[in-house]
Parts: structure tokens; C-alpha cells; sequence
């Protein structure tokens, strides 16, 4: 009877084993529960919308994926999918009874999902129709003050009047928008006290918008709220079950890096993955307006030329006619920039008098202007087409694109993937990055050509290269499941956190930026600090920014400030950024916010040094190793590091030489300390107190010497002139009469006039009342060894008359 019981439980635990490796075998692709979630179809690739049931069971099949082997899919193709070959002999109707349970399993779990979807939709269209005309009105404002305020030209101040008019309805997603409005000081003035009772009460009734108010407030510590890192953690999750997209990458960088949590990859791609999914729907064939991440430090001690100066130099050559300015011009108001925002109109504008030009680019960007209509263009895909075709009979590649989409999704056109595979070959291989994109799309899905996950990857890899949206999500789509390349979690969540942040709120850091600009700094940091706790590296680097210059006036306390600013240094920091860790390294150097720990700071300056060859981390490095300051004195080290910040970085070559120069005198010193004359440094312990004292004696005497050595030296004879009384030259000088005028010219010249007397030298102090052609006139009176007789005096104009008609008798 025993020897049954253990046979029956042998044959159970041999059929479970068979099980297993039937699906490890189907791979991800399979539709058994144990196998995870099933490939994405074309158009979860693009619209991120999810293919099957499985996406909506990812947080309980994440661990089960993470746990089961990876299998690629050459392995796949060269085993049998039945895995009959790895079945053992056993019962065949314990066989059928587990898979009758499991089918019975399955079907009633599929119905009960029906009928949570149906009670869903049945429950949505009672309370639709249970709203009162005022709660219809005030979600008709609120939804109109939404779509103006995604719009980037329209009056705030008229959708904060619809929002003020929907809350008074107690619409509670327009009271979260305005409690969100006076938390970040956006539109309206700051009221933290108000927006956390707001937050408070909506919070309580599930909102899931006030639950990540509440828990970006806890974890900023403003409104009154202590810092409290568990209860913000609490408020991010609920929010993210609501399907809160901020809450949902906090959560994801959260476990990503371990803030307040333990590490935990699975989970950090499960949130990524959902808002990658949001972003990647919402893409359109434009890729999305462009977003600078401008970083304040960088900024302050690399600043760059006016962006503004060169879009005015730029529209000057435009409008002289220059096509590519013109071409140039069309693509930034295109896409948008730092220093213009985006204007399809604009675009329109340029693109056409550049396509007048028969400039084929400008045909081709009409083409998408019109393929994707905007708010100022009606989309139009005649038109498009019209442009395409022309932008393509030059071969070019923008519009060899444009044709293959057309012909891919049948716009205007009919469906012909043939075709659109051929356009993307073609615009792919001159380098454009749609066409590697939508190459790509379709090697992966299979449409049009044989699935081929190799050509998929590598289309996907060269798009990446130029930051397209689409290529980072299907990359991280193909490591998330293992299709093509062995599954890897952490390159999965590094593709789906670039593209969560490539999302519309990214939009934050330009209104950020600007509120920078125009020294609304309290205004700034709110919306730095909020894109900081999300996990972007750019507003955590620039909250720290702030918040270390004493420029932000929230907290008034400038011991927080330097708490808050460190762990946002230490955050942007642990992302990689060089700058971060040089800053970190000098907290932990000189103790702000933190206990001063030497060894840190040298690890910290190291890693910069190291990964991203930060001249001012060398630098630092080499004073420590010069000080022996967390590690061992070495100045041979120390030298080294000071030459290769100096090679690193121009600008550090005047600190490294003077940092030399005292490596140098230090060297002396120890030499002397070695030699005969060391007693010199072993003197009374009074010199050595009072030291100081000593020090400014000599700094005194050396004053002294300098200022006597420097003091203005007089000629004796200024010293002797200074002594004689002052006179009048022209009283002085001689009256020579003037002989007269000899009519014939052969007469005898009459005599010459005896020379005068050298007069004495005025001093200058003294006659300062003599005119400057006097003084002039006695110097080359009395230098003349001839005797030749000039003008004494501008005043006496006889004399001056005499003496110009008076013949020299050299002659």
C-alpha cells in the first residue's frame, strides 16, 4: 500500500516536470499562464495598446518570467514545441484530469473577467447617466480647460477660470488641478497650507492625482508636512494603482535604485513598462516636439551663445532668401526648441518658400505638415501624398518615408506593404531614421515580409542612435520578453525609463527653465524638485543647483537646504552624472548636510576622475593624495592627478601650476627638514605660538622698504629753481629794435643784433601763468649755439615780427 502511495506521488511530480519544460520551450510567446505575457503585435509596437490578456495579468506573471530561463529562439526552432520528447511515461487519464481542471480553470476565470468588463461598462453608463446638469457642465469646463492648457498657445488665465468654475460644481479633478496650481506656484500664487487640505479630502474619497499630491508633499516635506519617506511611499502606491503616470515612475525609480525600498528590477520595469506604453501610443510621425534638458550647473560655468541671437541671424538670411535657412528655420519651429516654441504654421511658412525654391526637403516636410494636420493645419493626405511624390523623385529620404507609411497604413493610398518595405529600404539606407523605425517595425511583426528578429534589432539600434521614441520602446519590448536577444531586465527598464520620460509632463522642465530665466527661482525649484522625485536626473541635479546657492526661499532654513540639496546631489549622482559626484564629494569633504567623511569624498571624486575624466574630480583627487585626507599621502600621485587635469581641461591649467609650485616648495622643505639646517624648524615654542605676530612684523617692514625705495626723486637743478623767485618772462626777455627795410636787395644787411642772455629756467610751479608758446620760445633761445634769434613771447607781437624779418648770419 505504501510502495502505491509513493508510485502515484512519483508519477505526479514526473507529470509536472513535463509541464514545466512544455512551456519553457513555447517561450514567451505561449498563452499558458506560467509562461508570462504574450508577444506584442504591430500595433502594440506602435500604439502601445496591450495585444493580449496576459498585459492585463503582468504583476502577477513579472516574478514568474523573472524566475523562468530564458530560451532563444533559435533554440526554440531547433526543438520540437510539443516536448514529447522530454515526456515521461505516465498515466494517461491523471493526464486528461489535469488538463480538464486546468481547461475548467480557465474558462471560468476568462468568464469572470467578461463579467468584471461588463459590470465595468454597465456601472460607467448608470453614473454617466446619474450626473446632474451642474456636474455635466462643470466636466464640459473642466474638459475644455484641459485641452487648452495641453495647447502651448492659449490664455491661462481663462482655463484657471474654467477649473475655478468646475470646482465650485465639486468637480474633484478640477479641485486637484487648482490644489496642484498653488502647490507649484503655476498661474497662481503659492498656498501650500490649501492645497494639502485639498489633497487631504480628495485623497479620502480615491483620487488617485491626491494621493500623488500628498505624497510628493511628504516627500518634499512643504504644506506643513514633515519629510516622511514611508508615508509618501504609501500615497505613491495607491496613486499608481489609480493609474497615476507621475506616481507610476516614482514607484519604478524607487525600485530601480532602492530609494526607501529594496531593489527590485521586476518591479521597477512593470511601472516603466505601463507608462513606456502610454508614451509610445501617443507618438506620432513627427517623434514628438523636442525637450531640452538644460542643466543649470553646466550652464553657469560653460555658458553658451544666445540661442535667440541665432534664430534672429537665421531669419535675416531667410528673408534675403538663403533656402537653407529657410530650411533650417522650418525644421525649429517644426520640432520646437530652447529657444522658440513649437509653430507648424511657422513651419508651413518656411517649408514652402523653400520648396518654391525646388528645395526637396521642403517638399518633404510639407508633406508630414499635412500627413499629420495640427491645430493651425487640417491634415490632408492628397496633399501629403502630393509632396511625398515630389520630395521622392529626388531620392530623398524624409519623403521616400513619408510614401512607405502612406502605402504601410493605407492613407489615402491603398495598403501595399510591398511597397512601404521597399520606400523604408530606401530611406533607411541613406541613414533617415523613420525609415530604420518603421524597417524595423516590420521585420519585427512580420507584415509584409518573414519575421526576422536580427534585422528587427539592428534597424532598432540605429534609430536609437538618433533618440527616436519607438525605436527605445521596441528594444525594450524585445529585451522585457527575450524576442531576438536573451532577456534582460535591467536593459529592458533602461529603454522604457527613457521613453517614460520622453512623455507630454516632460514639458515641466521647460516651464521650469523659463520660470529660472525670469527670476521666479521659488517657482523653479517646486517644478525641478516634483521631475526629481519622478527620476529625472536633469531637475534633480538643478533642484541641488538651487537649493546650494541659497536662492530658494521655501524653506527658510538653510541647514534643510543643504539636507534637501544633498540627497538630491547624491540621486543625480547615483544616475552618473560627473558634476553630481564632484558636488557630492565636496559635501561629504566639507560636512554639508552630512558628517565630513574624507574616504567618501575620495571615492566619490575617484568614480568621476574615473568613468567621466572630470578635470576638477582630478583635481581634488590630487589635493587629498597631496594632504593625505582619506587616504595615503602621496605626492608623486598627487603631481600625476594635477597633470592630468591640467591635460583634461585648459581651464585648470593656472590652479595646477600653482598647486605645483607648492607641491614643489612643500618637496624643498622636506629636504631641508633632512638636511644639516633642520634645526631651523625646531625653534622656540614661543615663535612657533606666535607665529602670526611675527608674520605681520615682517609684512610691515617689508611694506615700509618697498614704499621708501619707490618715493619720487627730484634733479638738483628743480631743486634749485624751486628755490628762486618766480618772474615774468616776457618782462624779461630783450626788445631787439628792427632795422628798416632795405629797398634794393643788393644793399649790405645790417648788422645783426647781439644775442640775448640765457634767461634763467622758470619753475614750473611758479610760472604757471606763462603761456606755452613762452616758455617754448626762451628753451630754444637758449639751446641755440649760433645765436639765431626766435619769438620770446606770443604776447609781444612786435618783437615776434623783428625777428621773423631778421636774416641769420650763418647764411
Amino acid at each position: 500500500m505504501k510502495l502505491a502511495s509513493w508510485m502515484c506521488l512519483l508519477m505526479l511530480l514526473l507529470a509536472k516536470r513535463g509541464q514545466l519544460l512544455r512551456a519553457e520551450l513555447q517561450g514567451p510567446t505561449a498563452t499558458t499562464e506560467t509562461t508570462g505575457p504574450s508577444a506584442p503585435t504591430a500595433s502594440s509596437l506602435q500604439s502601445g495598446e496591450p495585444s493580449s490578456q496576459a498585459d492585463t495579468e503582468e504583476v502577477t506573471t513579472a516574478e514568474t518570467d523573472s524566475r523562468a530561463p530564458a530560451v532563444s529562439n533559435e533554440r526554440k526552432a531547433s526543438k520540437p514545441k510539443d516536448g514529447t520528447e522530454f515526456m515521461p511515461r505516465v498515466n494517461p487519464a491523471v493526464l486528461f484530469e489535469r488538463l480538464w481542471n486546468d481547461s475548467l480553470m480557465k474558462q471560468q476565470k476568462l468568464k469572470a473577467e467578461i463579467e468584471k468588463i461588463e459590470a465595468s461598462r454597465q456601472g460607467t453608463v448608470e453614473t454617466v447617466a446619474e450626473l446632474t446638469p451642474e456636474q455635466l457642465e462643470a466636466q464640459l469646463m473642466y474638459n475644455q480647460a484641459i485641452d487648452m492648457l495641453a495647447k502651448p498657445r492659449t490664455d491661462k488665465r481663462v482655463v484657471f477660470t474654467l477649473l475655478k468654475k468646475a470646482a465650485a460644481f465639486n468637480h474633484r479633478e478640477a479641485r486637484a488641478a487648482l490644489a496642484w496650481a498653488v502647490l507649484m506656484g503655476h498661474w497662481m500664487e503659492f498656498d501650500f497650507h490649501h492645497a494639502a487640505d485639498e489633497f487631504e479630502s480628495l485623497a479620502n474619497e480615491g483620487l488617485p492625482s491626491a494621493h500623488m499630491g500628498l505624497a510628493f508633499m511628504y516627500s518634499a516635506g512643504v504644506g506643513g508636512k514633515n519629510v516622511s519617506q514611508p508615508l509618501a511611499l504609501i500615497h505613491y502606491t495607491l496613486a499608481a494603482l489609480g493609474d497615476d503616470t507621475l506616481a507610476q515612475m516614482a514607484l519604478g525609480y524607487r525600485y530601480l535604485y532602492g530609494i526607501n525600498v529594496p531593489i527590485s528590477c521586476e518591479k521597477a520595469l512593470i511601472q516603466y513598462k505601463r507608462v513606456a506604453k502610454k508614451v509610445a501610443s501617443k507618438v506620432t510621425f513627427a517623434n514628438g516636439p523636442v525637450v531640452h534638458r538644460v542643466r543649470l550647473l553646466d550652464e553657469l560655468e560653460n555658458p553658451g551663445s544666445h540661442e535667440t541671437e541665432i534664430v534672429d541671424y537665421y531669419q535675416l538670411l531667410a528673408d534675403k532668401g538663403d533656402v537653407q535657412s529657410q530650411v533650417g528655420l522650418g525644421q525649429l519651429y517644426y520640432q520646437g526648441g530652447k529657444a522658440i516654441e513649437q509653430d507648424h504654421q511657422k513651419a508651413l511658412e518656411y517649408f514652402t518658400l523653400a520648396a518654391n525654391a525646388g528645395n526637396a526637403i521642403g517638399f518633404a516636410f510639407l508633406g508630414k505638415l499635412y500627413l499629420e494636420g495640427s491645430e493651425q493645419i487640417k491634415a490632408d493626405n492628397e496633399t501629403a501624398f502630393k509632396y511625398f511624390s515630389k520630395a521622392s523623385e529626388t531620392g530623398d529620404p524624409v519623403g521616400l518615408s513619408g510614401l512607405g507609411v502612406m502605402y504601410l497604413k493605407g492613407l489615402g493610398v491603398p495598403k501595399d506593404p510591398v511597397k512601404a518595405l521597399s520606400y523604408f529600404t530606401q530611406a533607411a539606407d541613406q541613414g533617415w531614421i523613420d525609415g530604420q523605425v518603421q524597417l524595423g517595425t516590420m521585420y519585427f511583426t512580420g507584415n509584409g515580409v518573414k519575421t526576422d528578429y536580427g534585422l528587427a534589432l539592428k534597424y532598432f539600434n540605429l534609430a536609437t542612435q538618433s533618440g527616436h521614441v519607438l525605436a527605445y520602446y521596441n528594444l525594450g519590448v524585445m529585451h522585457a520578453y527575450g524576442m531576438g536577444v536573451l532577456r534582460s531586465c535591467p536593459t529592458a527598464v533602461e529603454f522604457f525609463k527613457s521613453v517614460s520620460e520622453r512623455g507630454r509632463w516632460s514639458n515641466r522642465l521647460m516651464h521650469a527653465y523659463s520660470d529660472y530665466k525670469q527670476n521666479r527661482i521659488d517657482e523653479a525649484y517646486m517644478q525641478y524638485s516634483l521631475m526629481g522625485e519622478v527620476g529625472y536626473e536633469v531637475a534633480q541635479s538643478n533642484a541641488a543647483f538651487l537649493l546650494d546657492r541659497e536662492e530658494v526661499h521655501v524653506f527658510n532654513d538653510r541647514h534643510e537646504d543643504l539636507i534637501r540639496a544633498f540627497y538630491y546631489w547624491k540621486r543625480a549622482a547615483g544616475q552618473g552624472y560627473s558634476a553630481a559626484q564632484v558636488k557630492l564629494g565636496d559635501y561629504y569633504y566639507y560636512g554639508w548636510g552630512t558628517s565630513k567623511d574624507f574616504e567618501t569624498a575620495a571615492a566619490l571624486y575617484r568614480k568621476a576622475s574615473e568613468q567621466q575624466y572630470n578635470a576638477q574630480a582630478m583635481f581634488n583627487l590630487g589635493y587629498m593624495h597631496e594632504q593625505g585626507l582619506g587616504m595615503k599621502k602621496d605626492w608623486h600621485l598627487a603631481k600625476r592627478l594635477y597633470d592630468l587635469a591640467a591635460e583634461t581641461n585648459a581651464d585648470a591649467k593656472v590652479p595646477v601650476a600653482i598647486a605645483l609650485l607648492k607641491l614643489q616648495v612643500l618637496a624643498k622643505i622636506e629636504s631641508i627638514k633632512e638636511s644639516p639646517y633642520k634645526f631651523i624648524f625646531y625653534l622656540d615654542e614661543n615663535i612657533a605660538a606666535n607665529w602670526d605676530l611675527y608674520t605681520i612684523t615682517l609684512l610691515t617692514l617689508l611694506l615700509g622698504f618697498i614704499m621708501y625705495t619707490r618715493r619720487p626723486f627730484q634733479q638738483p637743478d628743480q631743486i634749485a629753481a624751486a628755490q628762486q623767485p618766480a618772474f615774468d618772462l616776457a618782462a624779461a626777455a630783450p626788445v631787439q629794435l628792427v632795422p628798416p627795410v632795405v629797398a634794393d636787395a643788393t644793399a649790405a644787411a645790417p648788422a645783426p643784433a647781439p644775442p640775448p642772455a640765457p634767461a634763467p629756467e622758470p619753475d614750473p610751479s611758479t610760472a604757471s601763468g606763462t603761456s606755452k608758446a613762452t616758455a617754448t620760445a626762451a628753451a630754444a633761445a637758449t639751446s641755440n649755439g649760433n645765436g639765431a634769434t626766435e619769438a620770446a613771447s606770443s604776447g609781444a607781437s612786435a618783437s615776434a615780427s623783428a625777428n621773423a624779418n631778421a636774416l641769420d648770419p650763418t647764411d
